[in-house]
């Protein structure tokens, strides 16, 4: 055999695909999700959570009588490293009445938020006094109305029921189950 030849049967063979070390792609939140957490908190999108636990930082005092709005957040000047020194306002609505109680509670309530948040995000309040917009209600749809054999296969069951208030309430009941079910 030739040197060459056998240089090339002295060579380790190569790992087997079960032992190489595989790398595979990783999500770019894995990679930068602590650095954009700032920055997203600087830019109002932690307010998401202050509207959801809102009854829970300001307590039953203000919670059904104030509805948080916004944050406004403040431009940050050039030169400025530090963006989170300057703190956003919270802009709530509420009647007259509560105003001037939140007014007097103002400096609780922005303590409050702050300890929610864990940082100085909330500067002041801007209290905007008109009536409060009731959550938007879809109406409840119509059940269809039942064929006749489902309105005879309701009286059937119906039809031994002695007390006319029971027996009404169970037929409205039957109205509704027969109508989603079929």
């Amino acid at each position: 055999m030739s040197d060459s030849r056998q240089h090339a049967v002295s060579r380790k063979p190569a790992q087997p695909s079960s032992l190489r070390r595989v790398t595979r792609a990783r999500p770019i939140g894995d990679l930068i999700g602590k650095t954009l957490e700032r920055s997203c908190r600087r830019r109002g999108f932690a307010a998401a959570d202050l509207v959801v636990d809102w009854p829970d930082i300001v307590g039953e005092r203000y919670a059904g009588k104030v509805q948080p709005l916004r944050v406004d957040w403040p431009r940050v000047p050039e030169g400025v490293s530090d963006p989170e020194a300057q703190p956003a306002t919270l802009v709530v609505q509420t009647d007259g009445a509560t105003a001037l109680l939140l007014t007097h509670d103002i400096g609780q309530v922005v303590e409050r938020i702050n300890t929610f948040f864990g940082w100085g995000a909330i500067g002041r309040i801007r209290i905007l006094q008109r009536p409060l917009t009731p959550p938007k209600r879809t109406p409840p749809r119509k059940p269809r109305p039942l064929t006749a054999d489902e309105e005879a296969e309701l009286s059937d069951k119906l039809a031994g029921v002695g007390n006319t208030k029971l027996g009404a309430a169970l037929e409205k009941l039957g109205r509704a189950v027969l109508a989603k079910t079929r």
